[in-house]
């Protein structure tokens, strides 16, 4: 495709309809990296000359408007980035979020894999009485618990703490959380009745005194779940 070659497509009638700025502006909104003028163009609908004059004048129009952010040609294509003299604002929002507190949910599956790590999502499951995938991804996400093994007979993923996990709790080592495992039976000991009390011991130890990070509760987090169902998923 040269540059004076007009991109064709089976919207191409619609597409030359669209002013080219406002279009331009509205692909480069979704993009994940950088897009070169060809490819614009081809969404678009416009010339490629054309596409590329008209990027260069919008980042021009950008920092003489002083907006929050700009448009960059990098890695050979055209994106939008903060611009730097506002990233400050970026990074309180994002550390802002961060620092909110955990749910009542997620503190008592943390609980639950601090004192018997390494676990799987069935069994963690099994000792609050409820699903936790969605509560575990959260705090995999938030880098409280990794994956830590396979379970050797079940071939279920094993989580476990990480080393951010005891920065925030100010601890040394697991060694030094509080001695209350001798509070939560055993899994081969459980029945019904017992597992409905489990989650009370654990809801004690997330009384957390600080701030950790965020976590949304989910829908699933909360579904009933039974010990008897079949298979851990890991």
């Amino acid at each position: 495709m040269t540059d004076q070659q007009v991109p064709t497509g089976p919207h191409e009638l619609e597409l030359e309809m669209l002013d080219l700025r406002p279009a331009l502006e509205a692909v480069l909104m979704v993009a994940d990296q950088p897009l070169d003028h060809l490819t614009l163009a081809q969404a678009v609908g416009h010339p490629p000359v054309d596409v590329e004059q008209a990027l260069t004048a919008l980042a021009e129009e950008y920092t003489e408007q002083g907006r929050g952010f700009e448009l960059r040609n990098i890695a050979g294509g055209w994106r939008f980035f903060t611009r730097e003299e506002y990233a400050g604002a970026v990074e309180r929002f994002i550390l802002d979020g961060q620092q909110a507190r955990l749910t009542q949910a997620a503190l008592e599956t943390m609980a639950v894999v601090a004192y018997r790590q390494p676990i799987s999502r069935s069994r963690i499951s099994a000792i609050r009485g409820v699903n936790v995938d969605g509560v575990v991804r959260t705090l995999v996400t938030r880098g409280l618990i990794e994956e830590g093994g396979v379970d050797g007979e079940s071939g279920a993923i094993l989580y476990r703490t990480t080393s951010y996990f005891l920065e925030r709790m100010g601890l040394g080592d697991i060694g030094e959380l509080p001695d209350i495992a001798q509070h939560l039976p055993e899994m081969e000991d459980m029945e019904d009745e017992v597992l409905a009390g489990a989650d009370d011991v654990v809801a004690d130890l997330a009384a957390d005194p600080e701030p950790i990070a965020d976590e949304t509760a989910t829908p699933t987090d909360e579904t009933p779940t039974s010990t008897e169902e079949g298979g851990d998923r890991g």
